[in-house]
């Protein structure tokens, strides 16, 4: 049920990201598993794109996991408190990384609101990066993770996501990435369960 470690090597960013679409994310944190159905992606394709944390070759500490092989967690903080999960794809090397933005509940839904602090589920829940991380129990501890082990990994449970169901457009907060900001690399799940 695992997604093969195949499917993260591929060199199309954009085309492994709109298939992150209805896959499921999967954390075992502190023994507490929870589940999401991935409804929100954005690709960044590496050296050559402004809005990548790579773009240009730039090669940090922090940026580290996005060179290694495709099919590990790059997490990162966002303003201090957002813990951003992405997923690394391609080749060693080739730092492409994906950016989960949103998602429907699909297993802890209770551990999901006690760590977002909510009383009762709402399109809130997992909406945004940062949301999504938090009710995952993501951070950047994680960053670096294989997505084949048994703390973070990515499932497919067989949700058919139609083409006509996918809206395509520009990423989000990147206008500093001047005319990358407009690329059609963002992809939503607009028919998702739940």
């Amino acid at each position: 049920m695992k997604l093969p470690r195949s499917f993260y090597l591929r060199d199309d960013i954009v085309r492994v990201s709109r298939e992150l679409l209805g896959k499921v994310l999967a954390t075992n944190i502190d023994g507490c598993v929870t589940k999401a159905v991935i409804t929100e992606t954005e690709a960044y394709a590496g050296e050559t794109d402004r809005a990548s944390h790579a773009y240009g070759g730039r090669r940090t500490k922090r940026t580290e996991p996005i060179y290694q092989t495709g099919g590990r967690a790059y997490v990162y903080l966002c303003y201090g408190i957002h813990h951003m999960f992405n997923v690394v794809s391609s080749a060693e090397g080739t730092p492409h990384a994906i950016l989960v933005r949103a998602g429907r509940p699909h297993q802890g839904e209770s551990d999901m609101l006690r760590r977002r602090g909510k009383a009762k589920a709402d399109k809130t829940l997992l909406a945004g990066p940062g949301s999504f991380g938090k009710a995952l129990g993501i951070t950047t501890a994680l960053t670096g993770t294989d997505l084949s082990g048994d703390q973070i990994w990515i499932e497919d449970h067989g949700i058919e996501v139609e083409e006509s169901a996918i809206i395509t457009g520009p990423r989000i907060g990147i206008d500093y990435a001047g005319e990358d900001a407009s690329l059609p690399y963002r992809f939503i799940f607009s028919a998702a369960p739940g």
